[in-house]
């Protein structure tokens, strides 16, 4: 493949990832304002971007074994807590950005537990195993993951443990 078409081709994964993010949020608000219709419709066209994405993807050759998947995950995470969110925080903090700040500390310390639930899954694939089975949990107010049973209260944010979702 040309360096053009790599390019062209990561250029319109990423935007139709982020598309499928906006609509979906999108479509939450319609939600929240009873339009449940237009929702429905803006949960319809997020769909239709992750197609568009996956297929892009697809044709990239990104997804390889699992074993494979999982390392570039950790090292997806790991620059993530190591490298962009502390330089995000720092940059919001001196420009007195609280939100934003507060946005990127949240996500920075839910990376680390996603960088470590990946690390137990790569030792159990190259140990030719599946993980063991366990609920898995999300909050939905900080991203916190958490494997077993969700806390009475989140440990990153504080949420109430009604404010996770299952992961089915």
């Amino acid at each position: 493949m040309t360096n053009n078409t790599t390019k062209n081709l990561e250029i319109a994964f990423s935007g139709e990832s982020q598309a499928n993010r906006k609509y979906t949020a999108f479509s939450r608000k319609a939600d929240q304002e009873g339009l449940k219709q237009i929702a429905k419709l803006f949960r319809a066209v997020a769909e239709a971007e992750t197609v568009h994405a996956l297929n892009h993807f697809k044709v990239m050759g990104v997804v390889g074994a699992t074993n494979e998947n999982i390392r570039n995950a950790i090292k997806g995470e790991t620059y993530e807590f190591t490298e962009m969110y502390p330089s995000m925080m720092k940059s919001a903090e001196k420009e007195k950005e609280i939100q934003a700040r507060s946005s990127f500390r949240l996500a920075n310390e839910v990376e680390k537990i996603h960088a470590q639930l990946y690390e137990k899954a790569l030792q159990s694939v190259e140990e030719g195993k599946d993980l063991s089975a366990k609920n898995i949990f999300v909050c939905q107010v900080c991203g916190n993951t958490v494997e077993g049973v969700a806390p009475d209260h989140c440990p990153i944010c504080g949420a109430s443990k009604d404010r996770f979702k299952k992961i089915e």
